[in-house]
Order: structure tokens, then sequence, then C-alpha cells
């Protein structure tokens, strides 16, 4: 099992959704998390490629996970480790609608939440609720990722579509924080723009 992120809670602790991204509820049940399929490792280590020019060696790892119980993809902390979790049925609705850029743009708002825990940034407004930072984060991983400047558009599309289920809010409050992200982080704010403003 590869690890991406790693969180610690205090030993004893009860598992925590973290974020839970995309519509509905689920009954989740650690007990059937499986390996995840290489098609969404392949995806995940894309994020993580593009986590380690941000922190190098000293970047918190996770364990990626499937589960066909699980809330769509979520950010999940027990027993002192933490796991992004996804469900096929989930990612194979995002992959149909977004490809590869709406997974690794899902995935990359989930390794926000760590990079915010363990690093936060001056860019980065202290006074944003976690899921907008998480989005900040997931802009400067997407400008930090093998993305071309095509792909950003299905990859904010599948941000709008898939909302943090805890802490929603809206678009027009989440989209400045990705671009703030995106553009601090080397990515060209003409396409950035170009790509938020597409229907």
């Amino acid at each position: 099992m590869r690890k991406l992120l790693l969180f610690l809670v205090p030993a004893g602790a009860m598992a925590q959704v973290i974020c839970a991204l995309g519509p509905g509820t689920s009954s989740y049940q650690p007990g059937q998390d499986q390996r995840p399929a290489g098609d969404a490792m392949q995806l995940a280590s894309r994020v993580s490629a593009a986590e380690k020019t941000l922190c190098g060696s000293n970047c918190p790892e996770i364990a990626l996970l499937r589960n066909p119980t699980a809330p769509n993809v979520a950010l999940i902390l027990d027993s002192g480790r933490a796991r992004l979790v996804y469900s096929p049925q989930f990612f194979a609705s995002v992959y149909s609608a977004f490809g590869d850029p709406g997974i690794v743009a899902l995935l990359a708002h989930e390794a926000g939440h760590a990079l915010d825990d363990a690093m936060g940034a001056r860019w980065i407004n202290s006074k944003w609720p976690p899921e907008i930072r998480a989005d900040s984060w997931a802009g400067c991983l997407l400008a930090k990722s093998d993305l071309k400047p095509i792909d950003l558009h299905p990859a904010l599309r599948a941000m709008v579509k898939s909302p943090p289920a805890l802490q929603p809010a809206a678009w027009n409050v989440r989209v400045p924080a990705i671009r703030i992200g995106y553009t601090h982080c080397g990515g060209n704010p003409e396409n950035f723009d170009r790509a938020a403003s597409l229907k």
C-alpha cells in the first residue's frame, strides 16, 4: 500500500471524517477498505509528485484506499493514521464526466488539507475556513502537476460538482482561493481565468 500523506491524532481517538467531497452520504465501513486500483494510484502519484515540489521528503503521508461504502472521496483520521478513501463508483462517475483531470483535482483538494495542516503558507489567509484553505492548496497542486492548460477546465468543473459536504461554500467563494494557489505556485493566471469562465 503506497503512502501519500500523514496526519496524527491521539491514540484511541474515534475515526473522524476530515473532508468528504461530493453529493450524498454513505455508511462507511472501514472493514471494506481495499488496495487502490492501479489507475487511481497512478493519478494519486501525480498529485504526490506535485506535492513533493513543495515539501520534498518532509511531506505528510496518507494511505490511499478504495471502499465501496466510502462517502465518494474522503480524508479520514483513525487511530493515528490518515486514509484517503474513495468509492470506485464515484471515481468512475467523475472519470466519465471529467476524465483524469477531475480525479486529480479532487485528490489535490484532499491533499490540500494535509499540506495546510503540515505547512501552512503566507499566501493562504489563515481566517479562511479549512475547506477554502484546502482549495487554495489544490490550486497550487494543480499548477505544480503535469496538467495541461486544456485540462484545467474539467479539473475545476469536477471541483464545482463535488463540493465539500461538511462545510460547503459557494463556487464564487472557492474560485478566488483556488486561483491564488494556482498563480502563486506558477500557474498562468490567464489560463486559470479562461478555464474558470467556461461553462
